[in-house]
């Protein structure tokens, strides 16, 4: 496959097709879930974000991540290779790069709520809270986890596992001092918060390592990066069964009916009808057993940002009480809603793109590393590919861009407050056409938006 115009022939040899229909795959993904996650009469839960577990939605920003750090791995592997120096000056200029094209483009896309803001609140609580949430997005979480890994980036996979090792207790240590509270509490964290680079340097790493075995065996790599995407997301989901710690036991909880115990179900409010909430719609679960010990009544919290009917007291290392009062049940399994938090307190342990958690980070790498061997088994070794997903991927930062301008023009013609499936779903194919056809534009003139 090429994807150069004829003025550069040697692009070819510069990309691998895989890649480049993963990541237009990824960005097909995100085009689906930011458009149909407005409309939540008709979205699928599995296509909206929970923050309380790992949903369809979470795992497409990992694949972002994951495909950085293998373009990064490629690309300067490949200097290397042909002699030259590592580049470092110009791979902090390209990251910065990035990062400044996420300000400015964030801070475009927000500026009617910043001038409001500026004009009501002291200049220095608004940049805080621009730093801790609105500026940190998707684009700039890619820069800063860049930079960050950048130091390890050629080194042997010996050092680049340890060093996700190491940025993940990093972590954990971080969020338990701090980080956890903050990133949940007022003006709450997208993505992880501005320390979301420590986990989500695990799927860009992870990226890296797909890539040594890429270059080193080729299509013949996709059963083993398969393989070790399945045990990468194994591991991830055991890491959040330390989330079942945190179940609530006490008389209401045993006796409620079951029909309430899922997180998609609201709390009933009598003698009124009960109401759908739009955030807790998870389908019915059963309940969660009584407990052997009973734990003691949950203690005021240290910490007065957090709800503590939501959110646990001792959310990243659980007390002893709690791990004696374990009663052996496991966490559900990929992709299934948890208990909502009335039965299950919010804990670092859950799978939460909001809070950037290990568990989370880690299984989603997994999954990535699943749906890329699928690619590179169908792409790179049976030849087939898309030209709708080649147009995306080779000109990723500009789809991106895009998928924002496109919300701005179509959304406002299509209700989101809707429950036709058919209006819902002729704004979306306007949305994605809008996107692609510019995209496809752009490859026809050879223009492609890279930093």
């Amino acid at each position: 496959m090429s994807t150069s115009t004829p003025s550069a022939p040697r692009t070819p040899s510069l990309r691998l097709t895989s890649l480049d229909q993963f990541r237009g795959y990824t960005m097909f993904g995100m085009l689906l879930v930011n458009y149909l996650g407005a409309y939540k009469l008709v979205c699928p839960y599995v296509l909206r974000h929970h923050h309380d577990y790992c949903s369809y939605a979470d795992t497409i920003m990992p694949q972002f991540l994951f495909a950085a750090g293998f373009a990064m791995r490629l690309s300067l592997g490949r200097r290397l290779e042909a002699g030259g120096k590592m580049p470092w000056g110009r791979a902090i200029r390209r990251i910065l790069g990035l990062a400044l094209v996420a300000i400015v483009w964030y801070s475009i896309c927000g500026l009617e709520g910043i001038i409001k803001k500026f004009s009501t609140d002291p200049p220095a609580f608004v940049l805080y809270v621009l730093f801790k949430r609105e500026l940190f997005q998707t684009l700039l979480h890619i820069a800063a986890t860049s930079l960050w890994i950048l130091p390890v980036i050629t080194a042997s996979w010996k050092v680049r596992v340890s060093y996700a090792i190491g940025s993940s207790l990093l972590h954990i240590l971080l969020s338990w001092w701090f980080n956890f509270t903050w990133v949940y509490g007022p003006h709450s964290g997208v993505d992880g918060g501005p320390l979301g680079f420590l986990t989500w340097s695990v799927p860009a790493l992870c990226g890296t390592l797909a890539c040594d075995v890429v270059r080193t065996k080729g299509a013949r790599a996709a059963l083993q990066i398969a393989l070790a995407g399945i045990g990468v997301m194994l591991l991830g989901w055991g890491m959040s069964m330390g989330t079942v710690l945190y179940n609530v036991h006490d008389e209401e909880t045993a006796s409620a009916d079951p029909a309430t115990m899922s997180s998609a179900i609201p709390d009933p409010e009598p003698p009124k009808e009960e109401k759908k909430s739009d955030e807790d719609d998870h389908a019915n679960q059963d309940p969660i057993p009584p407990e052997k010990p009973k734990l003691k009544p949950e203690p005021e919290p240290e910490f007065k940002e957090l709800d503590p009917k939501k959110f646990a007291p001792d959310p990243v290392f659980p007390t002893m009480e709690r791990i004696k009062a374990w009663d052996g049940s496991i966490v559900e399994a990929p992709f299934v809603p948890p208990p909502k938090a009335k039965f299950r307190r919010w804990n670092y342990w859950m799978m939460s793109q909001r809070g950037g958690t290990l568990s989370y980070t880690t299984f989603a790498a997994g999954v990535s590393l699943v749906i890329y061997a699928l690619f590179l088994w169908l792409c790179d070794g049976r030849n087939l590919r898309l030209g709708f997903f080649r147009t995306l991927g080779t000109n990723s930062l500009a789809a991106y861009i895009l998928h924002d301008i496109a919300g701005w023009i179509i959304s406002p013609y299509f209700d989101e407050k809707s429950s036709s499936t058919v209006l819902t779903m002729t704004g979306f194919a306007c949305f994605t056409l809008f996107v692609y056809g510019i995209c496809r534009l752009f490859e026809r003139l050879g223009w492609y938006i890279r930093v």
